[in-house]
This record gives C-alpha cells, sequence and structure tokens, in this order.
C-alpha cells in the first residue's frame, strides 16, 4: 500500500547574522516534509500497526531523504525527524511511521550516520508547530549540533493526516561557545566515553 500524499515541501534556511554579528559562512537548515494520510484514521483502536510502518517507513524514509541530499549533498552535518498527527490520530500514530528502522535507516544509512535520529512527536490542529531537533550524525555528544528547525504548515495536519519530517543541518548552530559535553564530564570527574553521563 503506497502512501497517499497530499503534498510534499523543502524548507531551506539560511542563517547569515546571529546576535548582531555576522557568520563568517552561513549555516543552512533544510526539512523535507510530507503531508500523508493516515493509514489509521476511522479504524478505530489498531492492534497491530506493523503491516503499515513496513508498508509506509521506506518509502517516506527514502522519499525525504531524497530531498534533503537533493539541497544538503554530502556536506549534511546534523540531522534529526519529526512528526505530527491531526487531530483525528492518535500520538501513537505520529510516532509509527518515525520510530522505526524501517523508515530511519534509509536516512542513517544515505549519511553513514553513527548517532541515533532525534526525534519530536505530537499531535495538533492545522498550523501547530513543526519541531525538529538536530543532532551530530557521527557523535552525540557535539554540543555545536544540538539546534532545532521550526516551521508550521497553515494547512497541515488536517484531522486524518500526519506530517512527517526530516531536518538536516551543514553547520552547527551560529556562534557556538557552550563547549561539548565532553569537556563537563571531564571537569565533572565523569568518564568522557560515556556522553550520556550515566
Amino acid at each position: 500500500m503506497p502512501a497517499e500524499i497530499r503534498r510534499t515541501i523543502t524548507h531551506i534556511q539560511h542563517t547569515h547574522n546571529e546576535g548582531g554579528k555576522p557568520l563568517a559562512e552561513p549555516t543552512l537548515l533544510v526539512a523535507a516534509v510530507a503531508i500523508i494520510r493516515n493509514p489509521w484514521f476511522g479504524r478505530g483502536f489498531v492492534e497491530n500497526l506493523k503491516p503499515e510502518i513496513r508498508d509506509l517507513g521506506p518509502e517516506l524514509g527514502k522519499l525525504l531523504t531524497d530531498m534533503v541530499l537533493a539541497v544538503t549533498g554530502d556536506k549534511l552535518e546534523g540531522y534529526g525527524k519529526a512528526s505530527v498527527v491531526g487531530i483525528g490520530g492518535e500520538i501513537e500514530h505520529a510516532q509509527a511511521l518515525t520510530h522505526t528502522v524501517w523508515f530511519g535507516n534509509q536516512y542513517r544509512d544515505a549519511v553513514d550516520a553513527k548517532t541515533y535520529l532525534a526525534f519530536a512527536n505530537l499531535r495538533g490542529a492545522a498550523g501547530c508547530p513543526l519541531v525538529i531537533p538536530l543532532m551530530d550524525k557521527h557523535d552525540a555528544g557535539r554540543r555545536s549540533h544540538y539546534q532545532t528547525i521550526h516551521l508550521n504548515i497553515p494547512d497541515a495536519p488536517a484531522d486524518d493526516e500526519i506530517v512527517i519530517a526530516l531536518g538536516a543541518s551543514v553547520g552547527g548552530h551560529p556562534h557556538h561557545r557552550i563547549g561539548d559535553r565532553y569537556e563537563d564530564l571531564k571537569e565533572m570527574g565523569h568518564d568522557v566515553d560515556n556522553p550520556a553521563g550515566v
């Protein structure tokens, strides 16, 4: 069963100046978005979501990955994912199509990533915020690449839709100067090989 896609969107953002200080080289944020019909809408409580996950995950993962890479090429450094399900669906429907390797590994494999995909999932009405958190594709402790893409789509998601998105960055956030997790852990006497600090 192919995805019922209403629209795709590529969002591109360059930052040239932050905090009143120009950047030597503008940073780039990219979001690839698909608005699809929720495959579980109107079916009541569906116990097993896996058939649709396996059908739609690879298709949507490849589509959105290709959209991102069409802009960033091999310069991509940070990445993440997000989804918003319409009010007529469950938050689990939003999570089902992004929290699966059927979807995420299309992106990870294409960019040779070593970290997990940062994520955000929520339920909301048309025009609600879409927030895509990002992190370095190779180093989960590299704080310079912790940033977020914010956007909204005035007419999505409808009650019977899901907005699925991948995000990417070329460069870290502007004028990064808060150090890395490794520096904090070292100063605190913790294991620097354990970036989570647990």
